[in-house]
């Protein structure tokens, strides 16, 4: 059988090494790097893998030397994303506030000043009734 890229396989682990595991596929060898193996952080392979385990596999390259590089989170389905909203700018651009920066910083700061009057007066009337006194 001849292995090509995008081939998606069963092969059983033979081998693993700090940098990665080593598959034999229909009596020929691959490698499957430590940042093939899953789409998360892979800090010590043998969390994720074992000798003589069936593992589905991606060809990513054979070169001509016969070096076969193989992927196992490739060879995972593909999970579902979520799509980001997207945005139409040229309406979000009409909602933009008008008047230039100091009219637009003097409303800020107008309407920050009233809010917080009025959480102050919401926080002095909570604290009157009970008061609490430092004599612990």
């Amino acid at each position: 059988m001849t292995l090509k890229a995008g081939s998606i396989l069963e092969g059983t682990v033979v081998n693993i090494t700090s940098f990665g595991a080593f598959v034999d596929i229909d009596g020929k060898t691959g490698l499957v790097h430590i940042s093939e193996v899953s789409d998360t952080y892979v800090k010590n392979i043998r969390d994720h893998l074992k000798e003589k385990d069936k593992v589905k596999v991606k060809v990513i390259s054979v070169d001509e030397n016969g070096k076969i590089s193989l992927s196992i989170k490739q060879a995972m389905p593909e999970r579902k994303t979520v799509k980001p909203v997207e945005i139409d700018w040229q309406k979000e651009k009409g909602k933009q506030p008008q008047g230039n920066f100091e009219d637009r910083l003097s409303k800020f700061l107008k309407d920050s000043e009233e809010r917080f009057q009025d959480l102050k007066k919401h926080q002095e009337s909570r604290g009157r009734g009970y008061k609490r006194t430092s004599g612990y």
